[in-house]
């Protein structure tokens, strides 16, 4: 098993157009641009890529916690990373993929530590067409459409502490991650080896400083399509953190719809906090954004109070409060 932070998050987007797929095969004119979205029955719900996601959280943590960012190499028709997770912490944290040649090390992996899901609109939707013109030019105006939504958008994401900092050179899909000249640099670097398992270990200082700031840049993330006319904030504005003994995800089904509202079964909260008692290796966090769905708070604090072992406040609060307890995690 391993010891894996597990988080649940919900984003409120108002007014948003944060991810876009252009135009469909059938649209009345090319010059639309619709929102990315899927069907399930008769409801449309729109979604944020989990791909640009983790474009907006590698970004934000280059931008706040200043790390160092894998050189991009384009190649005809594909790019990689330098696929260097001792120099680069993106490579660490976000995963690689590098075909090298064979005398290289040939095609080297690395499975991403944190893996997110695509952020997913709670609400059925209908998205709202807007109109617009583009005329400050001489000669006729030219038109075009965009599409827009109002709705709470749900995520889980996830961090493998276990592997973070943590790199192996065995000859197996997503667990190749050495290949010599990274293992000689690993070498001088001083990372621990251990030859049976072919594991080489970065300090705990530096794997304690990755795993704190992903977590840190939760309520700084920004990112997002349109926002020059939609300014949308993505940071979570209602957060669940924990650390559990192995990989499920036991946050994922915590929100639902009532109404046309967006809000959190509490029932089923309680139920997954009790049901994997034994696996969590931390309290409960629970952090939301005053002005956010207000009437949670009631239930919020209900629940800290039947089960100590659920701390709750503000986003910032639970942040740093939960960042605090993973020095320990990445030393057990």
């Amino acid at each position: 098993m391993s010891k894996t932070i597990v988080g649940f998050m919900l984003v409120d987007a108002p007014h948003s157009a944060l991810n876009n797929a252009g135009a469909d095969a059938g649209d009345r004119t090319d010059n639309i641009v619709r929102v990315k979205s899927i069907r399930r029955g008769r409801k449309v719900y729109p979604y944020v890529s989990g791909q640009a996601l983790r474009y907006w959280w590698r970004d934000t943590l280059e931008k706040k916690c200043g790390w160092s960012l894998s050189p991009i190499v384009r190649e005809k028709k594909i790019a990689f990373t330098h696929a260097n997770p001792i120099d680069y912490d993106d490579d660490d944290v976000f995963g690689y993929m590098r075909a090298l040649k064979a005398k290289e090390g040939g095609t080297v992996t690395r499975i991403s530590p944190l893996k997110t899901s695509p952020l997913i609109s709670v609400i059925g939707q209908s998205p709202t067409q807007d109109f617009g013109v583009m005329a400050r030019h001489e000669g006729d105006p030219v038109p075009y459409e965009h599409e827009f939504y109002s709705t709470v958008l749900k995520g889980i994401f996830s961090l493998d502490l276990d592997s973070v900092g943590v790199f192996y050179a065995e000859e197996k899909t997503g667990y190749k991650n050495m290949y010599p000249d990274l293992e000689e640099k690993a070498e001088e670097e001083g990372l621990s080896h251990d030859e049976n398992s072919k594991k080489w270990t970065m300090a705990d200082d530096v794997r304690i400083k990755r795993a704190q700031d992903v977590i840190e840049t939760l309520p700084h993330l920004q990112g997002g399509a349109k926002l020059t006319s939609h300014l949308t904030d993505v940071s979570p504005k209602f957060l669940v953190l924990a650390a559990i003994n192995g990989g499920n995800h036991i946050f994922m089904n915590i929100a639902k719809e009532i109404e046309g509202e967006a809000t959190i079964d509490f029932d089923a909260l309680t139920e997954v906090i009790e049901e994997y008692s034994d696996s969590l290796l931390t309290d409960v966090y629970i952090g939301r954004r005053k002005g956010f769905l207000d009437d949670l708070n009631e239930k919020i604090v209900t629940l800290s109070q039947k089960n100590p072992k659920i701390k709750s406040g503000n986003i910032k609060e639970v942040v740093e409060n939960f960042k605090d307890i993973i020095p320990e995690l990445i030393k057990q």
